[in-house]
Order: structure tokens, then sequence, then C-alpha cells
């Protein structure tokens, strides 16, 4: 099977690529290469793939919110599925640049929708996001909470994500899975979270900034937790049986969260970072962020229900071995 997986250069897509390729799968990768963070780690990323490939690995550079160029690109091009991980990610950058998140988070996941569409796509599986529950006080989070009200725009986003997805599942009976990813972390990550954060920091002797004055807790989901979840739901398409689905549609539509199960003290993951980098932080404790929420916590029964899903990796084993790659990554 081929596989279109957009966001290929990113850190969930690199990491699908991978594991579709791993289990024989090929694929054909796309990024618009956003110089949101370091376009030397997304391109190295891409060499991963390409080596780990051996021919298996095709790559386009282009916008996937601009139709056009999407099509261009595609042309003569076959894929059975799709995996729609390209996004602009982060919550407090929505708040400077608000225009990328609808360009890339609403545009071109319309733009996505329409290539499933036309090309009678089997499944199309896309990342959605934990904060898409906004400000819910109710722990866990669970798929058939009300998710009304976002307190970012990057979740607004997401719940738009969903929505446009439901209607086309009720219009065009496309099969589609929404996956609420929480926290993902581990080797390849991302600059802007917060374990690359505190490590860069700590190793560089640099002060670490600790929100809400460290009363945060996150539901921490290793890398290897999400690509698992992630092909276990592409394996398997939402039937067009008029049965209500994880999220509630009755449509070929459902969703998920995708998360370790357990919401972790911020000052815990902090501690271990310590450990593993041989040396204490300086903390400075500043205010809540805007955008920002104190806990989050995924309940998973959903998707351990339907497709045995079961996260293997503690904060504990997970933190360390983030560590170790970061040290090996960078030389230091």
């Amino acid at each position: 099977m081929r596989v279109l997986v957009t966001g290929a250069a990113g850190f969930i897509g690199n990491a699908v690529s991978m594991a579709l390729m791993a289990r024989g799968d090929a694929v054909l990768g796309v990024d618009n290469f956003s110089d949101y963070y370091s376009l030397a780690l997304k391109r190295a990323r891409l060499e991963r793939a390409r080596t780990a490939g051996e021919g298996a690995f095709a790559f386009r550079a282009v916008d996937f919110a601009d139709p056009v160029a999407l099509a261009q690109a595609l042309e003569g091009e076959e894929f059975a599925r799709i995996v729609h991980l390209g996004a602009q990610p982060g919550v407090r950058y929505s708040l400077e640049n608000p225009h990328a998140y609808a360009h890339s988070n609403i545009t071109g996941h319309l733009a996505l929708l329409e290539v499933a569409r036309h090309r009678q796509i089997e499944h199309m599986v896309y990342a959605s996001s934990s904060s898409v529950y906004g400000g819910n006080a109710k722990l866990p989070f669970s798929v058939e909470d009300r998710v009304d009200h976002p307190v970012s725009l990057y979740a607004a986003t997401k719940r738009a994500d969903e929505l446009m997805s439901e209607t086309y599942a009720h219009l065009y009976r496309i099969p589609l899975t929404g996956l609420r990813f929480f926290t993902v972390y581990g080797p390849w990550g991302r600059p802007d979270m917060a374990p690359w954060l505190f490590t860069s920091a700590i190793l560089e002797g640099r002060p670490i900034k600790v929100f809400n004055h460290g009363a945060m807790y996150r539901d921490f989901t290793y890398i290897d937790d999400i690509f698992a979840g992630v092909l276990a739901c592409l394996d398997s398409p939402p039937a067009d049986d008029g049965a209500a689905k994880a999220g509630g549609s009755t449509k070929p539509h459902a969703l998920y969260n995708i998360g370790n199960n357990r919401s972790e003290h911020l000052l815990r993951v902090i501690a271990l970072i310590e450990e593993a980098c041989g040396r204490k932080a300086e903390r400075v404790l500043l205010p809540m962020q805007p955008g920002d929420v104190e806990k989050t916590y995924a309940d998973i029964e959903a998707i351990r229900n339907d497709h045995g899903y079961e996260p293997t990796t503690s904060i504990e084993q997970g933190v360390p071995q983030f560590v170790r790659w970061y040290r090996d990554y960078h030389g230091v």
C-alpha cells in the first residue's frame, strides 16, 4: 500500500512515515517547509526517511493549502490512503500569527478533504489536538465531551477541522478518522515543546521558564505510542453503517484521543530531565500564558476498545530516551 503523508518533514509525520515503511508500505510525503522552527532539523528528518525507505519514500515540497500547487505535486501519483499531519502547530504562536493557522489548518485541511473526495480515498486519518477540550474541568477528557469553548485560535482551527470532516463524511461518505494528540514528545521532537526547551536550557546553563508557577499537568505521550495509534486507526476505516462512532458521528467519521492515559505534574518531568542531563535547572516561575490550560488528561477508552490501543512508554522511560537523543543529535 502507498500512503500520502502530509507534514512528512515534521515530528509526527516523519515518525509515521518511518513506521509505515518499516512494515512494508510506501510513502509519498509532502511538506510546506514552514520556517516556524529549524529547517535543518526538518531536512535531517527527511534524510532519515529517505535512507530508511530505500526507494519506498518519495517527497514533494509543496504548500498543501494551495490546491493548485497541491494538484500539480500529486499529478500522476498513486496512493490509497492519507495521513494528514501537516499543520501550523503551537498554542502561543497562534496569538502572534493567527493567519498562519487559518491558512495551514483550515484551508490546508479543506484541500486534503478535496483530494480524498475526488480520488475516492479508502481512508484519511488526520491530526486534531487535545487543545480542542479548552478549559474543560472534567478529567480525563473524553471524546464524548463538549468541545465548544476553545481557549486558543490553534484549538479553534483543530475543532474546525473536525467539523469540516464531519460534513465531508456526511456528504461524500469518505471514511475519516480524527486523532486528538496529547503532548507528543520523544526523539526528533519539536524545538518549541517543553522537553526540548528544558533540555537545551539546562545543558546550556540557561534558566527555564515554568508557567503557572509549576502547577501544570500534561498527558505526555511518547512518539512510539503515537505512531502505533495512527497505524492502528489507518488500518481500520470507520464503517458507513449508520452506527454511532467514537465521538458521536453516525457517518463514517470517528474521533479518538491518543494519550498516555496519565496526567503528569510538569515538575516531575523537569526532575526527570534534570536527572538525565546530570544537572539542576534554574527555574523562573511565571504566570499562566494566554491560551494555555492547566491540565490535560486523555481518556483512551474509545481507541482501546475499537483498536486495541495501549500506550507502553512511561515518562520515566521516555524522557531519558529523548535527552539521550538530544545530546547525540547536538553532540553535547
